[in-house]
C-alpha cells in the first residue's frame, strides 16, 4: 500500500528505525476497538486494521484525511474521520489508543493535551501506544542562537556534562502539561556552555524503547547566555516548558555553582 504524497508524510514513511518499532507494538497490542489519533496517511492504522475489530482513525487535516481515506479504503473495518481529536465525541470506549502526536520533550506537538482529553474514552484495562518517554538534558557548547532541533548534516554540539535524566512520563493517566524544575548537573569537561541539549526516547512499549531519529524527537537545543565552566563544575539549572504549547513557551535560567569540599 503506498501511503502518503507530500515531501513530510514521505519522510516519516522512511523513518525505518521509528516505523519498526510502531509496526511490532501494534501487530502485539492491536485488538477490539483502535483510535488512532492524528493518524496522518494511515499507516499505523493500516497494520491495527489486519487484527482491530474496529478503527477510528481521526486526522484534523482535511487534505491528510482524504490521502488516509484513499490509503484506507481496502479496509472495512477503519473509519477515517476528520476532527480535532481531542473534541470529538467517541461513541464507544478504546481498548486500543494510538497517538504519535510526538516531538522532543512533548513541547511542540499536542500529544499530552490530546491524551487528557481522549483518556475518557479508554477501558480501564486499554493501552496506549506510545506508552510513554523519559527525557535527558545535557549542557552544551554551541554555535545556535535561537532553538533548534540538532538534526542529520549540521555540525554537532559539544556536550561539556553528565546527562541529567530529568522526566519520565506515561500516557496511561492525565498529565500535567506545564513542567517547572530545578536540579543540577555536573559538568565533566571545561569549555564554555552556551546551551542545553534535550534527548527524548519514547517508550513504545515498556520493552520497545525507541532513540531519536530523524522523524522522532531529533535532540533540541536551547540556547542560554554563556558561562565558562571547569571540570567538577557544578551548573544549577531550572528548565520550564508546557506541553503543546510550543517552543515559545520554554524558558531556562542557568548559574554556575562550585561544588563543596
Amino acid at each position: 500500500m503506498k501511503l502518503g504524497n507530500t515531501p513530510y508524510h514521505h519522510d516519516l514513511t522512511s523513518d525505518s528505525e521509528r516505523l519498526a518499532g510502531f509496526f511490532e507494538a501494534i501487530q502485539e497490542k492491536s485488538r477490539g476497538i483502535v483510535f488512532d489519533l492524528g493518524t496522518g496517511s494511515g499507516i499505523l492504522s493500516s497494520w491495527a486494521a489486519p487484527t482491530a475489530d474496529r478503527v477510528i482513525s481521526v486526522e484534523i487535516n482535511r487534505s491528510t484525511s482524504k490521502i488516509a481515506q484513499r490509503n484506507l479504503k481496502e479496509f472495512n473495518n477503519v473509519q477515517v474521520v476528520c476532527a480535532d481529536a481531542s473534541k470529538f465525541p467517541f461513541e464507544s470506549k478504546a481498548d486500543i489508543i494510538i497517538c504519535e502526536m510526538l516531538d522532543t520533550a512533548l513541547i511542540d506537538e499536542e500529544q499530552i493535551p490530546v491524551l487528557n482529553k481522549t483518556l475518557r474514552y479508554l477501558k480501564k484495562n486499554g493501552e496506549v501506544i506510545p506508552c510513554g518517554i523519559f527525557n535527558c538534558l545535557e549542557p552544551v557548547e554551541t554555535n545556535c542562537e535561537h532553538i533548534s532541533y540538532e538534526e542529520d548534516g549540521y555540525s554537532k554540539n559539544l556536550v561539556l556534562g553528565e546527562p541529567l535524566f530529568y522526566s519520565k512520563i506515561m500516557f496511561g493517566s492525565y498529565v500535567d502539561p506545564k513542567f517547572n524544575q530545578t536540579f543540577k548537573i555536573k559538568i565533566n569537561r571545561s569549555g564554555i556552555v552556551s546551551g542545553l541539549k534535550l534527548t527524548t526516547f519514547t517508550l513504545i512499549t515498556e520493552k520497545i524503547i525507541c532513540g531519536p531519529t530523524p522523524m522522532l524527537n531529533p535532540p533540541l537545543i536551547i540556547p542560554i547566555n554563556k558561562l565558562n565552566v571547569d571540570e567538577n563544575d557544578v551548573l544549577e539549572v531550572n528548565l520550564s516548558y508546557e506541553m503543546g504549547g510550543g517552543l515559545e513557551s520554554v524558558r531556562t535560567r542557568v548559574e554556575k555553582i562550585h561544588p563543596g569540599p
